[in-house]
């Protein structure tokens, strides 16, 4: 029954969210810094832990220990083993998810008002007693290890691992933050409980939550959640220049369609021609079929049934990145295309239309990303990571159209550098052959 009242809750807080989003920034009394949306119209909490560093933080030969670490932090603490820390949250009615990334460790927490000091005890245990019992480190150890397994024959995880290999080098982003079959199976239980240490710190920790809490709740939860968390973690890695030579690098795997990543150097977000950066790569390759790549790619040539780029903001890099799948037979031709409309759009622009187009639907789609507690609260955090003010929330789209054709125009002209475009390709392309060692 409790089950299934936070389904029915959960329900209810996707519907579309409210027109304006009033976020309060707040210190607790222990000296944590949080943000509150607050709305008592449904009795349920969502809660958003971020601590940066994430997979980054893996020690030399220790690659993988991070997301193994989180992985094993619903599998039992404190004086409960992993069955019963389940039983525990489904009894709660209490979601708890940990993920990893390059950049940051997440703990997403969503919970009913009248379990609350429950769920957060639960909570509690999970990030500050984790148990590590040897039985749950074999079994989380053997699902990563088949998932590495089966990323060895995948050829999106390969262009992915060779891209990073290349342009990352022997950064942590060069290498996946799963780790190697070898370094995973070398992993102690020591090398887990230090890598908990580095990564769950007060000194990278970002807060936001979203519903049925007072301020003052909020920062008695929160210190009493957190509150004893190591002061301070590992050493944030340092920023890495990518390596972008221009040209093509070929993988050669089997496979009748080869798999394509692409990319240039990108914009930091706190750029001030970030959002005329923003718009400029959706009339690109971010709008969808709307784009300028799927209309010269795929709907001009049919050369792949999906092209499309995005800007990539990381803690230590930013690239403007994109992706593309062809037949063998025509890859080649289609990364010649996309070299060419880069230029292009470099050289002439945009038109005034697609500015306006880009406009409408971006700021259009924008208050739609609001459409519930847990959206709101993982848009929070991520706002306070990227260093952004409360108020964003209502002043971004004022910012999207404040950007002119000539901001476009010339921001195309300064960052664009097809020259510098650098292909990764996995397959067996014809007429395509490596230019990059």
């Amino acid at each position: 029954m409790i089950r299934f009242a936070l389904s029915l809750i959960l329900l209810l807080a996707a519907l579309p969210a409210r027109a304006e989003v009033e976020v309060k920034e707040f210190t607790t009394p222990g000296g944590l810094n949080a943000w509150l949306v607050e709305d008592h119209s449904i009795p349920f909490v969502a809660l958003e832990l971020r601590f940066r560093g994430g997979g980054s933080l893996d020690p030399d030969g220790k690659r993988g220990v991070t997301n193994l670490m989180a992985a094993l932090l619903e599998e039992g603490a404190a004086d409960l083993d992993a069955q019963e820390f389940a039983r525990a949250s489904e009894s709660l009615a209490a979601n708890f998810r940990y993920s990893v990334n390059d950049d940051r460790v997440s703990v997403s927490a969503q919970f009913l008002t009248e379990n609350r000091d429950q769920a957060v005890d639960l909570l509690r245990k999970s990030l500050l007693q984790p148990r590590f019992d040897p039985d749950a480190i074999a079994r989380v150890r053997g699902q990563v290890t088949s998932m590495i397994s089966a990323s060895q024959t995948n050829p999106r995880d390969l262009v992915g691992k060779a891209f990073d290999s290349l342009v990352f080098g022997d950064h942590p982003y060069g290498s996946s933050l799963d780790g190697t079959i070898e370094s995973v199976a070398a992993l102690t239980r020591e090398d887990i409980v230090a890598a908990h240490t580095a990564a769950l710190a007060r000194d990278r920790l970002y807060i936001s939550a979203v519903g049925d809490i007072t301020e003052t709740d909020l920062a008695k939860l929160l210190d009493h959640l957190l509150g004893a968390l190591p002061e301070t973690g590992a050493t944030l890695p340092v920023t890495v220049d990518p390596n972008l030579p221009g040209g093509v690098q070929v993988i050669d795997f089997a496979t009748p369609q080869s798999i394509v990543t692409f990319a240039q150097k990108g914009i930091d977000r706190d750029h001030p021609d970030f959002f005329a950066a923003y718009i400029l790569n959706y009339i690109l390759g971010g709008g969808g079929f709307e784009s300028r790549l799927m209309t010269e790619v795929r709907e001009k040539r049919g050369l792949t049934y999906g092209v499309y780029s995005y800007l990539a903001d990381k803690d230590a890099a930013q690239l403007w990145m994109g992706s593309v799948a062809s037949a063998n037979d025509r890859v080649a031709e289609a990364i010649t295309v996309i070299r060419a409309e880069w230029g292009r759009m470099r050289n002439e622009g945009v038109t005034l239309e697609e500015l306006e187009n880009a406009k409408t639907y971006l700021t259009g789609a924008y208050p739609l990303q609001f459409e519930g507690n847990g959206p709101i609260a993982d848009i929070a955090v991520g706002m306070q990571m990227e260093g952004l003010p409360t108020d964003y929330i209502s002043t971004r789209n004022d910012k999207v159209n404040a950007v002119t054709l000539e901001d476009v125009k010339r921001v195309a002209r300064e960052l664009m550098s097809p020259e510098a475009l650098t292909f990764v390709v996995v397959g067996q392309p014809d007429g395509l052959e490596s230019s990059i060692n």
